[in-house]
């Protein structure tokens, strides 16, 4: 059994709901994104059932799902996973185990931080690119090409280019997700300045209504630390 949703208070009411007709060595698959001690308190209510759980996050975007080649990050026993692979497979190109329950969580709170300094970066650039003047298709093809490149600036930028961001990982959930991240640092001492920059650029996003747009509207904010009028194509 797959459940993949927004929160960790909806994973709780879904297992809750779930529960009645779950039977031993059945196994749930969790795609959510929630924090590790969710996933953990998951895995204690089913492992009372006899029931496997595993926490399997994803990444890869909604392009990702079409095409099933998202990489998926597993949490939970080791035996579990196993008999649990063929499935996951299916799903996705990358699936991986990192450990007991909640690893799985740790590993995507590991992305999304990437994820925030990459998109950052990127709609920083193509800010800089707009302003001076860029013609910003050619540029998109030639550094996707280069050391600087990524999946984000190959599947974003083009958003950034047409200043429109269709959903494909909104605003308020990367937010939630960084929250998680900012949480379980904090329990370590530590705080993330790339997530508090970032935490800080979508409560004006999501304040200025653009909460369900993707990520990559980011590049609304970048636009603005260029006044001047975009220079003439070199």
């Amino acid at each position: 059994m797959v459940i993949c949703v927004s929160a960790d208070d909806d994973l709780r009411a879904v297992v809750a709901g779930l529960e009645p007709g779950l039977s031993p060595n059945m196994i749930v698959i969790d795609c959510s994104t929630v924090a590790a001690g969710t996933a953990r308190e998951m895995c204690e209510r089913l492992e009372a059932l006899n029931v496997g759980f595993l926490d399997c996050p994803v990444s890869g975007g909604v392009e990702g799902a079409r095409t099933a080649s998202l990489a998926i990050m597993c949490g939970g026993d080791e035996g579990v996973f196993e008999r649990a692979k063929p499935i996951l497979q299916s799903m996705g190109k990358t699936v991986a185990h990192f450990g007991p329950s909640g690893a799985g969580q740790a590993a995507k709170a590991t992305n999304q931080i990437m994820c925030a300094g990459i998109i950052q970066a990127v709609g920083e650039a193509m800010a800089f690119a707009h302003a001076e003047g860029l013609p910003l298709e050619r540029l998109i093809e030639t550094l996707g090409k280069g050391a600087g490149s990524s999946w984000y600036f190959v599947n974003r930028a083009p958003f950034m280019a047409n200043n429109r961001f269709p959903a494909g990982f909104r605003v308020r959930l990367h937010d939630k997700d960084l929250r998680i991240c900012r949480d379980m640092a904090a329990r370590r001492g530590a705080v993330l300045p790339v997530v508090e920059s970032t935490l800080a650029s979508y409560e004006e996003l999501i304040a200025l209504g653009y909460a369900d747009e993707d990520i990559s509207a980011i590049y609304r904010l970048k636009t603005a630390l260029f006044p001047a009028a975009p220079a003439a194509a070199p």
